[in-house]
């Protein structure tokens, strides 16, 4: 048998120096964007039972999470605003003094250009139906009456100091109106890193806890059909030419055919967001003993790296870095 096999493979496996040297895909910090919850109100951090180890911040943890990110090197933090009160219009996510509003101006302070502050540009926190728009007289939400908020909206992030706004309603043509009204008041340094092709998904699950739905029914009518993955592609199309810098495809896991598909279709940076229910699928298991949490939570980062994604949004930030860094 010598001589057999003449390709060997498993030469370059045998010790972890060879395997990083040989490393097809690499993960930075840089990479990695921290989505953070802070709520109106709260006195002290406010734990999410389904999502172990993620909290509802207060403003003062929230500025302390974000100085911790910088000196991860993390790329970003993605701020998410819970109001202590809601109305079918969803007015408080375009008060300057509002949640979202101020806690954009408390992370800009706290960490100057050190990271780049993204902000979560919906109403679905703000309403008290829970969608991300309004609704019109038979409870449809209204996607041209919405659009008139978000283009609102965008201008509120943009002066409370955002870096990047993020849409995620869903909207048809939510992108060209935002863009539109930033350059309009003089905010064209202000990018849009749009929700590009966001799934009608049970992984959200956890994510309701987190930011306090009041979700009345589903969002089936206007976050995107599971089996279609060209209408992802096709959609994320549409943003770029409506003025989108960075795209995304929500969820990941499930949808990291879709994510390859726009990668390969788009020349701009292209974002995954490895969602709640993701996590806590991960995080649930672990902690009954039946995977190795570092492992796994590394080994899913990792895919979406591998499937195409620039910019992965992940409540394992810290952690990744940590394993990185190891």
């Amino acid at each position: 048998m010598s001589g057999f096999p003449e390709v060997r493979p498993r030469r370059l496996r045998r010790t972890p120096a060879l395997r990083r040297m040989v490393a097809e895909t690499a993960l930075r910090p840089s990479q990695l964007v921290l989505p953070m919850f802070v709520g109106e109100g709260l006195t002290e951090p406010r734990e999410i039972a389904s999502m172990p180890g993620v909290v509802q911040h207060t403003r003062d943890s929230l500025k302390r999470a974000a100085a911790e990110a910088v000196g991860a090197g993390l790329g970003g933090v993605m701020l998410f605003g819970l109001p202590e009160t809601k109305d079918a219009e969803g007015s408080g996510a375009l008060d300057p003094a509002g949640i979202l509003n101020v806690a954009i101006t408390d992370v800009v302070a706290e960490v100057g250009d050190g990271l780049t502050v993204m902000s979560d540009l919906c109403l679905d926190e703000f309403t008290d139906h829970g969608h991300c728009g309004v609704l019109d007289p038979d409870g449809w939400v209204d996607n041209d009456r919405t659009l008139e908020i978000y283009g609102q909206m965008a201008l509120a992030h943009a002066a409370a100091g955002v870096d990047l706004v993020a849409p995620s309603g869903m909207m048809d043509g939510q992108v060209g109106v935002i863009r539109r009204a930033l350059d309009a008041e003089e905010h064209a340094g202000v990018g849009i890193l749009a929700y590009s092709a966001k799934y009608a998904s049970a992984f959200f699950g956890p994510f309701r806890e987190a930011v306090n739905s009041s979700l009345v029914g589903d969002r089936r009518t206007y976050q995107q059909d599971t089996p279609n993955r060209l209408e992802g592609v096709r959609e994320t199309r549409l943003d770029i030419e409506e003025g989108a810098d960075i795209v995304m495809v929500k969820p990941a896991l499930a949808y990291l055919d879709v994510l390859h598909a726009v990668r390969q279709a788009v020349e701009v940076p292209v974002a995954a967001y490895n969602v709640s229910g993701e996590y806590a699928m991960v995080e649930a298991a672990a902690q009954r003993g039946w995977i190795d949490r570092e492992t796994a939570l590394m080994e899913t980062l990792m895919s979406i790296r591998r499937a195409g994604a620039d910019i992965i949004l992940t409540y394992w930030a810290m952690d990744a870095v940590r394993l990185l860094d190891a």
